[in-house]
Protein backbone atom coordinates (compact mmCIF):
# COMPACT_ATOMS: atom_id res chain seq x y z
CA UNK A 1 0.00 0.00 0.00
CA UNK A 2 1.34 3.73 -0.59
CA UNK A 3 0.54 6.38 1.67
CA UNK A 4 0.81 9.55 0.47
CA UNK A 5 -0.13 12.35 2.63
CA UNK A 6 -1.53 15.63 1.54
CA UNK A 7 -1.76 18.83 3.35
CA UNK A 8 -2.93 18.18 7.15
CA UNK A 9 -0.78 15.37 8.53
CA UNK A 10 -3.64 13.88 10.85
CA UNK A 11 -5.15 13.21 7.52
CA UNK A 12 -3.56 10.43 5.78
CA UNK A 13 -4.35 9.85 2.58
CA UNK A 14 -4.43 5.84 1.62
CA UNK A 15 -4.29 4.82 -1.75
CA UNK A 16 -4.23 0.94 -2.68
CA UNK A 17 -2.02 -0.14 -5.30
CA UNK A 18 -4.36 -2.30 -7.36
CA UNK A 19 -1.23 -2.72 -10.20
CA UNK A 20 0.36 -6.34 -9.03
CA UNK A 21 -4.12 -7.50 -8.43
CA UNK A 22 -4.95 -6.73 -11.51
CA UNK A 23 -1.91 -8.30 -13.33
CA UNK A 24 -2.62 -11.58 -11.25
CA UNK A 25 -5.78 -11.74 -12.53
CA UNK A 26 -5.18 -11.25 -16.39
CA UNK A 27 -2.53 -14.30 -15.93
CA UNK A 28 -5.27 -16.00 -14.02
CA UNK A 29 -7.54 -15.35 -17.09
CA UNK A 30 -5.00 -16.77 -19.55
CA UNK A 31 -4.47 -19.78 -17.56
CA UNK A 32 -8.23 -20.96 -17.99
CA UNK A 33 -8.62 -19.44 -21.36
CA UNK A 34 -6.06 -21.88 -22.38
CA UNK A 35 -6.58 -24.95 -20.09
CA UNK A 36 -10.96 -24.60 -20.43
CA UNK A 37 -10.82 -26.23 -23.75
CA UNK A 38 -8.65 -29.60 -22.75
CA UNK A 39 -10.91 -29.73 -19.92
CA UNK A 40 -14.59 -29.75 -22.06
CA UNK A 41 -12.76 -32.89 -24.11
CA UNK A 42 -15.55 -34.71 -24.37
CA UNK A 43 -15.14 -38.76 -25.26
CA UNK A 44 -18.59 -40.23 -27.38
CA UNK A 45 -20.07 -43.36 -25.44
CA UNK A 46 -22.58 -45.22 -26.53
CA UNK A 47 -25.32 -45.36 -23.41
CA UNK A 48 -27.77 -47.98 -23.47
CA UNK A 49 -31.62 -46.88 -25.07
CA UNK A 50 -34.26 -46.23 -22.37
CA UNK A 51 -36.78 -49.64 -23.16
CA UNK A 52 -40.14 -47.25 -23.37
CA UNK A 53 -41.89 -50.53 -22.37
CA UNK A 54 -40.32 -52.67 -19.89
CA UNK A 55 -41.64 -56.21 -19.49
CA UNK A 56 -44.01 -56.75 -17.46
CA UNK A 57 -42.83 -60.05 -15.52
CA UNK A 58 -38.96 -60.66 -15.31
CA UNK A 59 -37.04 -62.71 -17.15
CA UNK A 60 -36.35 -66.45 -16.46
CA UNK A 61 -32.57 -66.77 -14.12
CA UNK A 62 -30.48 -69.68 -15.08
CA UNK A 63 -27.81 -70.18 -11.87
CA UNK A 64 -24.25 -71.81 -13.07
CA UNK A 65 -22.73 -72.39 -10.63
CA UNK A 66 -18.59 -73.64 -11.03
CA UNK A 67 -17.21 -75.74 -8.18
CA UNK A 68 -13.24 -75.95 -7.11
CA UNK A 69 -12.64 -79.15 -9.53
CA UNK A 70 -14.59 -77.88 -12.61
CA UNK A 71 -17.72 -79.59 -12.37
CA UNK A 72 -20.03 -77.11 -13.65
CA UNK A 73 -24.05 -77.05 -12.20
CA UNK A 74 -27.04 -75.94 -13.82
CA UNK A 75 -29.82 -74.47 -11.68
CA UNK A 76 -28.38 -77.27 -9.13
CA UNK A 77 -27.96 -80.36 -10.98
CA UNK A 78 -24.44 -81.24 -12.03
CA UNK A 79 -23.56 -81.45 -15.76
CA UNK A 80 -20.97 -82.42 -17.65
CA UNK A 81 -19.50 -80.39 -20.51
CA UNK A 82 -21.17 -81.81 -23.38
CA UNK A 83 -24.37 -81.22 -21.17
CA UNK A 84 -24.08 -77.97 -20.39
CA UNK A 85 -23.15 -76.72 -24.17
CA UNK A 86 -26.69 -78.51 -25.18
CA UNK A 87 -28.25 -76.77 -22.53
CA UNK A 88 -27.21 -73.94 -23.92
CA UNK A 89 -27.53 -74.19 -27.13
CA UNK A 90 -31.67 -74.89 -25.88
CA UNK A 91 -31.58 -71.76 -24.12
CA UNK A 92 -30.24 -69.62 -27.35
CA UNK A 93 -32.89 -71.37 -29.51
CA UNK A 94 -35.56 -69.85 -27.10
CA UNK A 95 -36.74 -66.26 -28.55
CA UNK A 96 -35.39 -63.19 -27.86
CA UNK A 97 -38.02 -62.46 -25.05
CA UNK A 98 -37.76 -65.57 -23.33
CA UNK A 99 -33.83 -65.88 -23.37
CA UNK A 100 -32.61 -66.09 -19.97
CA UNK A 101 -30.46 -64.12 -17.62
CA UNK A 102 -27.72 -66.39 -16.48
CA UNK A 103 -26.01 -65.95 -13.27
CA UNK A 104 -22.91 -67.31 -12.62
CA UNK A 105 -21.02 -68.26 -9.50
CA UNK A 106 -17.80 -69.70 -8.29
CA UNK A 107 -16.01 -71.40 -5.54
CA UNK A 108 -13.56 -69.07 -4.35
CA UNK A 109 -11.09 -71.59 -4.81
CA UNK A 110 -11.61 -72.55 -8.52
CA UNK A 111 -9.20 -71.85 -10.65
CA UNK A 112 -9.74 -69.15 -13.05
CA UNK A 113 -9.59 -71.46 -16.18
CA UNK A 114 -12.81 -72.99 -15.03
CA UNK A 115 -14.85 -69.85 -14.97
CA UNK A 116 -13.48 -68.70 -18.54
CA UNK A 117 -14.19 -71.88 -19.91
CA UNK A 118 -17.94 -71.81 -19.07
CA UNK A 119 -17.97 -67.90 -19.89
CA UNK A 120 -16.34 -68.99 -23.39
CA UNK A 121 -19.63 -71.69 -23.50
CA UNK A 122 -21.64 -69.43 -22.64
CA UNK A 123 -20.14 -66.39 -25.42
CA UNK A 124 -20.01 -68.88 -28.33
CA UNK A 125 -23.46 -70.74 -27.18
CA UNK A 126 -24.88 -66.56 -28.16
CA UNK A 127 -26.21 -65.96 -24.34
CA UNK A 128 -25.77 -62.31 -24.12
CA UNK A 129 -27.67 -61.78 -20.58
CA UNK A 130 -24.55 -62.79 -18.41
CA UNK A 131 -23.83 -61.60 -15.00
CA UNK A 132 -21.54 -62.85 -12.37
CA UNK A 133 -23.00 -63.07 -8.35
CA UNK A 134 -21.38 -64.00 -5.39
CA UNK A 135 -23.69 -66.12 -3.45
CA UNK A 136 -20.71 -68.27 -1.79
CA UNK A 137 -22.83 -71.86 -2.07
CA UNK A 138 -23.69 -73.89 -5.07
CA UNK A 139 -27.06 -73.61 -6.28
CA UNK A 140 -27.61 -76.79 -5.31
CA UNK A 141 -26.86 -76.34 -1.39
CA UNK A 142 -29.44 -73.53 -1.44
CA UNK A 143 -33.31 -73.90 -0.47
Amino acid sequence: MAVSVKGDSSDPMVDPNVIPLVDIMLVLLIIFIITIPVMTHAVKIDLPRDNPNPPTEPPPVVKIYVEFDGRILWNGIPVDHSTFRDYVAIENARPDEEKPEVHVDADRRAPYVYVANVMFTLQRGGLQKVGFVSGGAPAEAMP
